[in-house]
């Protein structure tokens, strides 16, 4: 689905990720842990146009992405959900949603898509007319969920979804994750929680200093010593 080579972008003149290369297959649930400062935002950002290359490429469907304009990434069928949600709060849970239907392609299928949200998300059907700033945050992260899915995307991007987060709503979280996996949605998820990112993940990589320094199946990882002393302090 997704295949990055040798990817570099920074901001200006300083290089923040050297030379990244990783795959996302359908159906799949990926992670990218590591500690802040590591550059995975950085990754997110350039895959979705909105910092540029320096060099590298980024293969889609058979097609090359690296370098088109973020709304022409969303119509190839990538979403994401961004750090902090991103929501706008003046806008009810129903407007915000429909933000998320915007190209031609989602507003065909508009209807159909609500009615999704709706059984993934129950609780923004019982709130369609409440302000989403009004929200509290577990609610706030499910509406910017759910506002990337009205794309209808064969990839969502989730920066840092557990910020914020009680444990329990974490777990709920993620446990919506894997839903959106089963369905049809590869995920691609960038979490400081490597505990429960791991654990859901079908293969993760682990990122130091941008660079890629650890990969493998997610709960592989969990019994790595090396990252059991880094992260999971055990």
């Amino acid at each position: 689905m997704l295949k990055i080579n040798n990817l570099e972008s920074g901001y200006g003149n300083i290089q923040i990720l050297n030379g990244i290369s990783m795959e996302i297959k359908d159906n799949q649930i990926v992670a990218i842990v590591g500690s802040n400062g590591a550059g995975k935002t950085t990754l997110l950002k350039t895959l979705t146009g909105l910092i540029p290359y320096m060099s590298g490429e980024t293969i889609f469907d058979d097609e090359k992405i690296s370098g088109l304009p973020t709304h022409q990434i969303v119509g190839k069928g990538i979403s994401m959900v961004p750090e902090g949600r991103q929501l706008f709060s003046g806008l009810s849970v129903y407007e915000n949603m429909l933000m998320g239907a915007y190209m031609k392609s989602a507003k065909a299928a508009r209807d159909h898509s609500l009615k999704e949200m709706y059984e993934l998300f129950p609780r923004l059907n019982e709130r369609l007319s409440q302000k989403a700033g009004s929200l509290s945050g577990g609610e706030q992260q499910m509406l910017a969920t759910a506002r990337a899915l009205m794309s209808r995307p064969k990839l969502l991007l989730m920066d840092e979804p557990s910020w914020g987060l009680a444990p329990i709503l974490t777990t709920e979280l993620f446990d919506k994750i894997r839903t959106i996996r089963d369905s049809g949605t590869s995920v691609l998820i960038v979490e400081q929680n490597v505990y429960q990112a791991l654990k859901i993940a079908d293969w993760a990589y682990v990122m130091e200093k941008g660079e890629i320094v650890m990969e493998g199946v997610g709960v592989d990882l969990l019994d790595h010593p090396d990252l059991k002393k880094a992260y999971l302090g055990i």
